[in-house]
């Protein structure tokens, strides 16, 4: 049994400190409340914590195999100020006890891609959240490479699935919600046709979980398993077939809709990952299912569970359901 410290409950420490427990592990949820305990997370130790304070986050560290970063800064529209003295204190959390760092990530990093992402494409962001995501990983790998520290990071794509808070997943919010009550999907974003990799947030929970235990993830990247790309159109249409109702249309805001709603900072903030809903953006997470053998969960059930849940407006799923 390892002693492992999963700093944030949102969805993803959460999903983390599940499979966790559920392994036999012992766990300590840090979050700035220290509230966790409850289902889901009865078992979990809860400890309250800032997790910019560098010197309180090394004596929660001290005695745990490894520490899991799943936190992330509430404001997106401040990501190059309030990331990297997160990110330090982390670092120096790692550095000074020894335990390995786990640091949940996404794929910003990768900047326009041309091709299924694997571990190896190179990190070429094009904006500010992009340089930001790269630089800490760049930094976590110089020390775990100069033996100060171990170190690797969990990439995933735009996540779905019970769990994902509201408005953190735009698959949820925007396409599965609308879809399973029979209404046009109205994106923010991206168009209809595009082909996207969705991952399954009990999918990042479970890789976290693996690397965090497993001496074989220290020093590299892994994508979360996730299941083959999807249009938002086929998304929707998916969802309608679970519901058995007609699949419903999906279509981008008017333009003069999408004008008007730049003068919000988190709207003009998109524009740096606009191209993932425009163009093919897929990613390719066989290395971690051919070393730890894990597996994306089915999509149609990963559906039925979104749906099952009730998070998306519907807590019915037709009779065609996936066993």
């Amino acid at each position: 049994m390892s002693r492992i410290l999963v700093v944030g409950a949102g969805g993803i420490g959460t999903a983390s400190a599940v499979h966790l427990l559920a392994a036999g592990h012992d766990v300590i949820v840090a979050t700035r409340s220290g509230e966790p305990g409850r289902d889901p997370l009865a078992g979990a130790h809860g400890l309250a914590l800032d997790a910019t304070d560098a010197a309180a986050l090394t004596r929660a560290t001290r005695g745990c195999d490894a520490l899991v970063n799943a936190v992330n800064p509430p404001q997106y529209t401040r990501w190059e100020r309030d990331w990297p003295p997160l990110a330090a204190a982390f670092l120096e959390a790692a550095q000074a006890t020894g335990a390995g760092l786990v640091t949940v990530s996404n794929l910003y990093g990768y900047g326009q891609v041309t091709a299924p992402m694997t571990e190896a494409t190179p990190l070429r962001p094009n904006g500010s959240k992009g340089r930001v995501r790269a630089a800490m990983w760049e930094e976590a790998l110089a020390a775990h490479e100069a033996g100060r520290l171990r170190a690797t990071e969990v990439r995933a794509s735009d996540y779905f699935g019970p769990g994902a808070r509201s408005g953190v997943s735009m698959l949820n919010r925007f396409v599965i919600a609308p879809a399973a009550r029979g209404r046009t999907a109205r994106l923010v974003v991206g168009v209809p046709d595009a082909p996207h990799s969705w991952t399954y947030l009990a999918d990042i929970g479970a890789l976290v979980a693996t690397l965090a235990t497993d001496d074989r993830a220290w020093g590299r990247p892994w994508h979360v398993p996730t299941a083959p790309p999807r249009t938002m159109a086929q998304v929707a249409a998916d969802v309608a077939g679970l519901c058995g109702i007609p699949a419903p249309t999906v279509r981008p805001l008017p333009g003069a809709v999408r004008a008007a709603m730049r003068v919000i900072p988190l709207i003009r903030e998109l524009d740096e990952t606009r191209h993932q809903f425009e163009r093919p953006f897929v990613l390719d997470s066989r290395a971690a299912t051919a070393t730890f053998g894990l597996a994306a969960t089915p999509w149609r059930g990963a559906l039925a569970a979104t749906l099952a849940h009730g998070e998306v407006g519907t807590t019915t799923v037709a009779a065609g359901s996936p066993r």
